[in-house]
């Protein structure tokens, strides 16, 4: 007896590698990841194989942020006003032509530091360019249906490869070999992902032409400061884009500096650990970002989705409180855990929402308006740290904001009128983002 063949669906989370389009731009995503995992370690040792100390690598460090955040907002405005498929070419050659030049100069024995430093401003920014226009043309290339797994499955794959397999690869070539021989492989990495990308079919013609909210076009030459100006503008006018905003400037603020400046002394002081131990604990807590992000891209989008995103962010900070208190490592590495997933699925449900509700002219300006806003405090934060923890206990600064944060979360989901507002914007029975303002 012959069975008649039943399909069976694919699972939601490998829903968009059906599209060719996406298979392309992930591929040529996760081998350009890679790359900037190893040369987060590359660059490390290349200073200090010219000599430099903490106080150039800060310097060559500043240079990517430097250029990261000096061009943010224009390259928002450059995805709402070119192709997005030629841009992440160019960003991609861009990147090429910054590694490759100092892979040559490294192996020949002639790099000098301030020329490490500036092909670390371009790769700033070529990332200012990027992720604005990385996010504006998904959905170009998915049904909005797929867009929450696209998102999950790289905010599982960025852990995965920038922070945990890429520094690796790095670290076993820099030892096997030299830094050079290490950016000498992250260019390859350009190179690959570079070939990949030009695969990528073109955008719709529909889809390359700006469009106004009132469906006309809108003039092909107008003013940098005049795009800027719509974007903000519409961002003040968006309850849940605005007080989710104001929410981020404030937690990356408060959470940055503890995280990144006071936990490895909390570890010293807590756990009695050392370099290694605060290493193990920050991969957990990464591990935690990738788990919450593939969760979240094998299911469907909350009804409720302001409110179960800010709800992720805020009392899922609450383990921080925890951390500065408790003086065991399985304690320590579970909050981080918790924190790290329920921001990943948070950053997540996030992506997904600008993609929806943002109208596609905009989708640039506003990605990059909100890559801003993260940036823009974070060395603040930073610097704000250390001479905090020297005023107070560094417990009591976790604390803190492990018990801010959720109120604030609260506070921002009353001010933005959020539960009224995704009650009457339901998305997963709504038409495409271009109806769904």
């Amino acid at each position: 007896m012959i069975f008649p063949r039943i399909p069976v669906p694919a699972p939601r989370a490998m829903r968009p590698f059906a599209h060719r389009n996406y298979r392309i731009l992930i591929a040529a995503l996760a081998i350009s990841i890679f790359g900037t995992g190893m040369w987060a370690v590359a660059l490390v040792y290349q200073v200090m194989a010219l000599g430099g100390g903490p106080v150039e690598l800060s310097l060559v460090t500043a240079a990517a942020g430097a250029g990261l955040l000096a061009f943010v907002l224009l390259g928002g405005i450059a995805a709402d006003r070119l192709p997005r498929r030629r841009l992440i070419i160019a960003v991609e050659a861009v990147n090429l032509l910054a590694v490759g030049s100092t892979g040559v100069l490294a192996l020949t024995g002639t790099l000098q530091l301030w020329q490490l430093a500036a092909a670390a401003f371009l790769l700033g920014v070529g990332a200012a360019f990027f992720f604005p226009a990385y996010s504006a043309i998904l959905p170009r290339i998915l049904p909005a249906e797929d867009l929450l797994a696209a998102n999950g499955m790289e905010g599982t794959m960025r852990p995965l490869l920038q922070q945990a397999a890429g520094p690796a690869a790095a670290g076993m070539v820099v030892a096997a070999f030299s830094p050079a021989a290490a950016i000498g492989w992250i260019a390859c990495c350009h190179l690959t992902a570079l070939g990949i990308l030009n695969l990528l079919g073109r955008e719709p013609a529909a889809a390359s032409r700006e469009m106004g909210p009132d469906g006309t076009s809108v003039p092909a030459k107008r003013s940098v400061l005049v795009d800027l100006r719509e974007g903000v503008a519409y961002t003040v006018k968006t309850p849940w884009l605005l007080w989710t905003l104001l929410w981020a400037v404030v937690a990356v603020l408060l959470f940055m500096g503890p995280i990144e400046v006071l936990l490895p002394f909390a570890v010293q002081e807590q756990l009695g650990g050392d370099s290694r131990t605060f290493g193990f604990l920050l991969a957990i807590y990464g591990a935690g970002g990738a788990a919450g992000s593939l969760v979240t891209a094998s299911l469907r989008l909350p009804r409720r989705y302001l409110t179960v995103m800010l709800m992720l962010w805020g009392p899922g900070s609450l383990p921080l409180a925890a951390v500065g208190l408790t003086g065991s490592f399985w304690v320590m590495a579970a909050c981080l855990f918790v924190v790290g997933a329920t921001g990943g699925t948070g950053m997540v449900i996030w992506g997904t929402l600008l993609q929806r509700r943002v109208p596609p002219h905009l989708l640039g300006r506003i990605s990059s308006l909100d890559f801003f806003v993260s940036l823009a405090l974070m060395p603040v934060s930073m610097a704000a740290a250390g001479p905090l923890a020297g005023l107070v206990p560094i417990w009591s600064i976790f604390l803190v904001v492990g018990l801010v944060l959720p109120v604030l979360s609260v506070l921002a989901l009353v001010l933005g009128r959020m539960r009224k507002d995704e009650l009457a914007h339901p998305l997963e029975r709504s038409l495409p983002a271009e109806v769904a303002g």
